[in-house]
């Protein structure tokens, strides 16, 4: 069905990328690109002077390691890691690299989504191309 599938991965306990990437190898035509991007979102100025130097540098290092491993046995399998405001960077990333179908995860809305607005719902309501909501 989709030949540029985007999956955003956040590394949470509560919230495993496998759900996402199964049903995103079931929606990839045949040599299809399935990406996982991770969103490294930026430090707030009063906690950045209590940070190593080298914490960001790191931090992307560790991340983008860790995306590949999980990326390596998926055939088309790949791994990018980004800079910016999490919603906002995902759908850059969708637009900028043609992908035809984001595949995002989603926890239970609280009162806080229904004000503010969670990263699927934002995702979802300004996405370029298909969204697919894994719960």
């Amino acid at each position: 069905m989709y030949d540029a599938i985007l999956v955003p991965v956040i590394f949470d306990p509560e919230r495993s990328p496998d759900q996402a990437l199964a049903v995103a190898k079931q929606l990839a035509n045949e040599g299809a690109h399935i990406t996982l991007l991770h969103v490294i979102e930026a430090l707030p100025a009063y906690a950045a002077s209590y940070v190593a130097l080298d914490y960001i540098e790191r931090s992307h290092d560790e991340t983008l390691a860790k995306l590949k491993e999980i990326a390596a046995p998926i055939e088309g399998g790949q791994a990018a890691v980004i800079h910016g405001h999490s919603a906002r960077s995902i759908l850059d990333w969708a637009r900028e690299s043609g992908s035809d179908c984001i595949i995002v995860s989603s926890h239970q809305p609280g009162m806080q989504d229904y004000f503010l607005g969670g990263t699927a719902a934002r995702v979802v309501r300004y996405a370029p191309c298909a969204v697919h909501v894994i719960r």
